[in-house]
């Protein structure tokens, strides 16, 4: 014998008892008469002692059963109550979110974004797990991330695209004014290039042009970082060059104490993903999160 209780047993038997019928409980239930029928049966099996007298025309509790129908009838209560709480919260956006994002990425457009999220699902909050390594979505019980990538190998995961993300290779005028503006990338070589340890492309930056010749350049320089923010001052101080994408370039690029080179080529575009394990069972505020995400960033354009 299972040492799991038979709920669904305890459950028919408690409306049964309430009904004084077994077509009434049937009905009651949207199951045939029947497998109350059977589930009565094997609930007493289980037991070992009659919980209703029979007859053709009338049913009755035994003094057994009578004992156990109250605890079954709050049984099936608290399992109603439990699923109409589970279906309201998956119905109404509500409760944590665990959410992964890139740190430089969330700081400068996610986090400002949030208050605007929380003013419109009060009842939601949001853990925000800001680190540029990988996260496993699943394996560390994240309910979301959002991505950035060039090659998103997204597995059994469900990722919807918001915008695309271009990276750009730069250099401080002082740099180009003391060292030359590099005009192919094989120029690079020999010069210090700053390097991004999580760089989706192992850290090398393959360049194409529209000729269609390919050129991979693996950047060497004095730093290497896990987060390109970290890369900005040393490129500001006319140090080296570095690769960094649109979303952090584009505000010095404004302004000009960066400058984009080798133009003429391109490096693999990237965009910024929203992804989440499943969209079967995806519960509103994820819902919400993902709708307010992609109404707020899908526009963006870092170019």
């Amino acid at each position: 014998m299972s040492r799991m209780p038979d709920f669904e047993g305890l459950a028919m038997f408690a409306k049964v008892a309430e009904e004084r019928s077994f077509a009434a409980a049937a009905r009651t239930m949207g199951v045939s008469v029947a497998t109350v029928s059977r589930g009565v049966s094997r609930l007493e099996e289980r037991l070992g002692a009659r919980l209703f007298n029979r007859t053709s025309r009338q049913l009755a509790l035994t003094v057994f059963g009578l004992t156990l129908a109250e605890r079954a009838a709050r049984i099936y209560s608290e399992a109603e109550e439990a699923e109409n709480t589970g279906r309201e919260a998956s119905a109404r956006p509500r409760g944590l979110i665990r959410l992964a994002v890139p740190m430089s990425f969330g700081l400068r457009w996610v986090a400002p974004i949030l208050p605007a999220f929380f003013r419109a699902y009060p009842e939601v909050s949001i853990d925000l797990h800001l680190s540029d390594a990988k996260v496993d979505i699943v394996g560390q019980g994240f309910d979301a991330a959002l991505r950035i990538t060039s090659n998103l190998d997204s597995g059994s995961l469900i990722a919807r695209k918001l915008c695309p993300v271009s990276p750009f290779v730069v250099a401080a005028p002082t740099y180009l004014a003391k060292h030359g503006r590099p005009r192919h990338p094989r120029d690079l070589e020999g010069r210090d290039c700053l390097g991004y340890a999580y760089a989706a492309r192992a850290d090398v930056w393959h360049f194409t042009n529209t000729a269609g010749e390919q050129v991979n350049i693996t950047p060497r320089g004095p730093l290497r970082v896990t987060n390109a923010d970290a890369l900005v001052p040393a490129v500001l101080d006319g140090l080296a060059i570095a690769e960094f994408p649109g979303f952090i370039a584009a505000e010095y690029l404004k302004d000009g104490r960066m400058e984009a080179i080798l133009t003429d080529w391109t490096l693999p575009r990237g965009a910024l993903y929203f992804v989440t394990p499943t969209t079967r069972t995806r519960p509103a505020k994820v819902e919400a999160l993902a709708a307010f995400l992609a109404e707020h960033l899908s526009g963006m354009n870092w170019s």
